[in-house]
């Protein structure tokens, strides 16, 4: 009798040990994993969203995304926001903090170029031109603030360009960024919208891109600020979004790569 008895306080040992071995593994994985933290402009939504989980996938580093205006962003990390990476909707933004040492200078990497375009549901005309934005119909136009988002200032040098700015500014209702002004458009809010095209692939309204030389060159950049608690982290996913997988979402979305 007494043989079962000592087999099972064996067993129950061995449990014991294997259960303990499975919680030592568990923490050791908690403790290894990493998460970083990027600050991106509004338009990147939809795309670091697919290129973060991607990363994620491949890595096992976890990516937390604040999306957002870039210019108050970068306010942000001037006053010392510990961001991991930041994704800027334009160099300029980038090159400002260099300036400020607030990012690392060697991390700067320009990653795509952003376009803008018209969208509208239809229901005024089939297709809008710059000329119909001024006419009785169109009474609500949305637009990033230029104060502070990259495509706010694009969609303004676009309606300068055309000649029409002082005539629609009276129109105009302004996003916060640029994602928020896509909301404005899609809920119906205002007639028309300039929006990005990385934002349109996501709505089933009609969209009419504008031409590029109606606008500065929205060359996007980003740049790891010297705060940064897992810069190496940051890299990898820096390094991941400029291979091939990630360059290939990219340009699924509409941004235009730059040749390095």
């Amino acid at each position: 009798m007494k043989f079962p008895v000592i087999f099972s306080a064996a067993a129950g040992l061995l449990v014991l040990a294997g259960c303990s071995s499975e919680a030592e593994e568990a923490g050791q994985s908690e403790e290894e994993s990493v998460e970083i933290n990027v600050a991106a402009a509004a338009d990147l939504y939809h795309a670091f969203t697919e290129v973060g989980k991607d990363f994620e996938e491949d890595t096992d580093i976890i990516v937390t995304f604040s999306f957002g205006s870039t210019g108050l962003m970068t306010q942000q990390i001037e006053q010392g926001a510990s961001y991991d990476l930041f994704a800027a909707a334009h160099e300029s933004y980038i090159d400002r903090l260099i300036d400020a040492e607030a990012v690392e200078a060697d991390s700067k990497r320009q990653y795509a170029l952003g376009q803008i375009g018209i969208m509208h549901d239809g229901s005024i005309q089939e297709s809008l031109e710059p000329a119909d934005l001024t006419s009785d119909e169109i009474e609500r136009i949305a637009i990033a603030n230029p104060e502070h988002a990259p495509y706010g200032q694009a969609a303004k040098e676009a309606l300068e360009s055309w000649g029409i700015w002082d005539e629609v500014q009276g129109k105009l209702v302004y996003g916060e960024n640029i994602r928020q002004t896509l909301q404005y458009t899609e809920s119906g809010d205002v007639d028309a919208g300039i929006i990005a095209l990385a934002l349109s692939k996501q709505s089933d309204l009609l969209y009419e891109p504008i031409d590029t030389e109606d606008y500065e060159p929205i060359t996007q950049a980003l740049a790891v600020p010297s705060r940064s608690p897992h810069p190496e982290e940051a890299r990898q996913f820096v390094d991941y979004l400029f291979s091939e997988e990630g360059r290939e979402t990219m340009n699924e979305y509409g941004f235009e790569l730059p040749e390095e």
